[in-house]
């Protein structure tokens, strides 16, 4: 295959996606393996991939392309992104590429690159040098061929994951567990043979087919059979991941979706009663909550642009020792500043049972102080001339106004944060106010009908 049967189009901000075999396919995979030899000189690689029917083919040519850049690969099959985070940081192994689209649609694949210790490879460190490498084709001669080993880790893994929490506090909790046909299925299973959980389970064998729809609960249609089975058992909570599993998602024992807005401000709660005066970092979408947590614990709050690359970086600069965004995904210091969507649900576990109160209690607060919209996707032809718009409208008004990631805007009781997607012709949208319900429902549709305005 060469360099015109290929494209530039599926090297995204944070890693490479897109529609195979147009934008994803085995050469390129090939020749990033390669590129990724060539110019970081890896003892020793871990490849991991997902469910998707493409994924074996497209590990198959990155481990080629590595161990024909001089790389000892080590292949540990079928996992969640996570996995692969961990083998490189458990094992002291030099980086890592995992075959993913995590909850993408079903004919996309893509590929995430990480250095020594979980380190994540952007387009700000290093994906843009690894992008023209791989179309030049022009690699330099490996002065031997690497060897390919299969692993399997999964019983280090369990056994760091449970390091978490402490299993003898657990409470057999009713817990209903979408796994969306995933990759979350064999893990979870794996994990509720240590714990005194009655469990309900959805979806649970990986599926490449996705025969229940494409495994992103946060789409609110896929939150349905969820919301209907925990209502039915009368589950404590009901989890839900993506196709990698890198993000977890929580329904309360009401059935109601808890927006991942809260489940950070619960999560830097536990962790800063453990470790007082620690420092826990946020994305800039809804943060009111999290700083009001965290003074309120005596710790300390550090705001970072948001995507995983940027917040690891944050995280491993301040050594904080958590941090979140709100669109579910959970960072630890203990993780190697990495996101894993398996701890979450583990600690909020640990938390129902050690306190008594359901996750329903756990959040009610939080919602009532700052109520929020909810991450809402807005179509744009033009982002940039949108976000400018919407400044020159309301930046006058305001109080501060943020450029760390989009555009932020806060008026005091009420802020909103307008932000471009970096795969889609989308800008995303997220709101909060000070305790009012009803502000929050007057802004909202006033600033989205603007937004349409600008975009007609």
């Amino acid at each position: 295959m060469n360099e015109l049967s290929m494209s530039h189009s599926g090297f995204k901000a944070y890693d490479i996606r897109g529609v195979m075999p147009a934008e994803i396919n085995e050469e390129l995979a090939y020749r990033v393996g390669r590129a990724y030899a060539a110019l970081y000189h890896p003892k020793t690689a871990a490849v991991g991939r997902d469910i998707r029917l493409s994924s074996p083919a497209l590990a198959a040519a990155a481990i080629r392309g590595l161990a024909d850049g001089g790389a000892d690969v080590v292949d540990i099959g079928l996992c969640g992104t996570e996995m692969m985070y961990f083998s490189v940081f458990h094992y002291g192994l030099s980086g890592g590429i995992m075959i993913t689209a995590s909850h993408n649609p079903q004919d996309n694949n893509g590929m995430k690159l990480v250095r020594e210790e979980g380190i994540p490879v952007s387009a700000d460190t290093g994906l843009r040098d690894i992008e023209r490498l791989a179309f030049s084709g022009e690699f330099p001669e490996a002065e031997r061929k690497g060897t390919v080993a299969e692993k399997s880790v999964m019983d280090d893994y369990i056994a760091h994951i449970l390091s978490y929490v402490d299993v003898s506090r657990m409470k057999p909790l009713r817990i209903v567990a979408d796994a969306g046909n995933g990759c979350a299925g064999p893990i979870f299973r794996r994990l509720a043979e240590k714990l005194p959980f009655r469990v309900t389970e959805m979806y649970m064998e990986p599926d490449g087919t996705f025969p229940h729809g494409v495994p992103n609960p946060m789409l609110e249609e896929n939150r349905v059979p969820l919301i209907a089975k925990v209502k039915e058992t009368g589950a404590d909570m009901g989890i839900a991941w993506d196709g990698d599993f890198d993000r977890c998602f929580f329904v309360d024992n009401e059935g109601k979706f808890v927006e991942g807005y809260y489940m950070v401000g619960l999560l830097a709660g536990y962790f800063l009663r453990l470790h007082p005066g620690e420092t826990i970092v946020h994305d800039p979408r809804c943060f009111w909550n999290t700083e009001a947590v965290t003074a309120r614990l005596g710790g300390r709050c550090v705001e970072s642009k948001g995507g995983h690359a940027f917040m690891k970086e944050t995280l491993r600069r301040v050594h904080g020792i958590y941090g979140a965004e709100m669109s579910a995904h959970h960072f630890f210091r203990d993780f190697s500043y990495c996101d894993s969507g398996m701890i979450p649900w583990l600690i909020v576990a640990e938390i129902v049972s050690e306190t008594g109160l359901s996750l329903a209690a756990l959040v009610r607060q939080m919602e009532d102080a700052f109520p929020c919209s909810g991450e809402i996707n807005l179509p744009a032809r033009d982002v940039a001339g949108v976000l400018r718009a919407v400044e020159e409208k309301y930046g006058g008004a305001a109080r501060a106004v943020s450029h760390l990631d989009g555009v932020s805007l806060d008026f005091g009781d009420w802020r909103f944060n307008l932000r471009p997607s970096n795969t889609e012709p989308l800008i995303r949208f997220n709101m909060e106010t000070r305790g009012s319900r009803a502000l929050l429902a007057e802004k909202q549709a006033e600033v989205i009908r603007f937004v349409e305005s600008v975009n007609a």
